[in-house]
């Protein structure tokens, strides 16, 4: 067999492909968010841990090489970054929050890099409050030693290659319009009070 041949006429179906699995948030009576509006978005990530296993099990039937298949490839990124997100998102969030600890190496990371923790939480509260959908999310890059407090317009495309993810907020309406219509500056009021931040922290200390 070929290289090409085995690139672009092997059927997916010999690869072995896991099947995901939602995972449960243990949310519902936080403060600043309803249980109705995390109901609606607790469906919304189970749809895309669902559609990544489709998206897996049609891959496993179509020719690699195909439209088919390389539409299937870009639609994955799609569903698996929405199943991912929300992951970190909800994974993040805890009834009565937590602040960050005096003496943590995040606490310090967040210093070198931005001058002190309010200087980060204001730019990390001015990076969510940019017009547009999306997410805002801190990045540690591995390589260089730092934080970032960047948007992602859309959860398949913009992330900042080799950063790990610490924090993440969702910021699509889907997010906060139940209960706040259009009023994202009082969204993000209510879930700064109910971020974990040892959450944050255990992420810091996985990526380092």
């Amino acid at each position: 067999m070929t290289l090409q041949h085995f690139l672009f006429h092997v059927p997916c179906s010999m690869f072995h492909v896991m099947t995901y699995e939602a995972k449960k948030f243990d949310l519902l009576g936080i403060e600043g968010l309803s249980d109705n509006l995390l109901q609606n978005h607790f469906g919304l990530y189970e749809g895309y841990v669902k559609n990544s296993n489709l998206v897996l099990e049609e891959l496993k039937k179509v020719e690699i090489g195909t439209p088919e298949y390389a539409e299937l490839k870009r639609r994955f990124g799609w569903e698996f970054d929405g199943m991912r997100m929300h992951e970190l998102y909800f994974g993040n969030l805890m009834k009565g929050g937590s602040r960050i600890d005096e003496a943590t190496e995040l606490k310090g990371q967040m210093e070198k890099d931005f001058g002190s923790v309010e200087s980060w939480e204001k730019d990390f509260l001015a990076t969510l409050a940019m017009r547009g959908i999306g997410w805002a999310v801190l990045y540690y890059d591995i390589e260089a030693g730092r934080l970032f407090n960047t948007w992602i317009g859309e959860h398949d495309a913009g992330h900042l290659v080799t950063c790990a993810p610490l924090l993440v907020v969702d910021a699509f309406e889907h997010a906060y319009m139940t209960d706040y219509g259009t009023k994202r500056p009082d969204y993000i009021e209510a879930i700064m009070k109910v971020l974990c931040y040892h959450v944050v922290e255990g992420r810091f200390k996985l990526a380092k």
